[in-house]
């Protein structure tokens, strides 16, 4: 399915993260190297240094998680893939994407009080995340004009 009508992915958490990730693995990179050429009174091993920058790797690759999310609205319906997981939502089960006085980022609301948290659209974003609330609503309004979009 490549006909997605609106796409939103963070921008400055992504940017933090991308330079985190980055810091991280050249940090345990040069740890590693040094790890034995510094008199430190105990003997390290190659492996040693190894493990050195696979911890940062590892660490790297946390981090990179919080630049996954995305939102993505077709006529099918919406979906969310945050930091761990992803999940589709049928338009029928939308309710609305609000944004709580708050909140660090919005949320799709579904029946029964439960919802979603997007954090594609985070409040960091200002003008960008306001942007997107707005094509989110549009695209609601055509997609499911049943349910209250607001």
């Amino acid at each position: 399915m490549s006909d997605w009508e609106l796409e939103v992915r963070p921008r400055k958490s992504a940017r933090y993260a991308y330079g985190v990730a980055v810091l991280c693995v050249l940090v345990f990179l040069v740890l590693g190297v040094l790890l034995r050429t510094t008199a430190t009174g105990v003997y390290f091993r190659l492996v040693d240094q190894l493990a050195m920058i696979g911890i940062g790797m590892m660490l790297a690759g946390g981090v990179l998680l919080l630049a996954r999310p995305r939102l993505r609205v077709s006529r099918e319906g919406v979906r969310v893939r945050n930091a761990f997981g992803e999940r589709h939502v049928d338009w029928d089960l939308v309710e609305g994407l609000s944004f709580p006085d708050g909140a660090a980022w919005a949320r799709i609301e579904l029946p029964d009080d439960e919802y979603i948290p997007v954090m594609a659209i985070q409040s960091n974003d200002r003008e960008h995340a306001v942007s997107a609330v707005q094509s989110f609503r549009r695209l609601a309004e055509k997609y499911a004009p049943a349910n209250n979009a607001s």
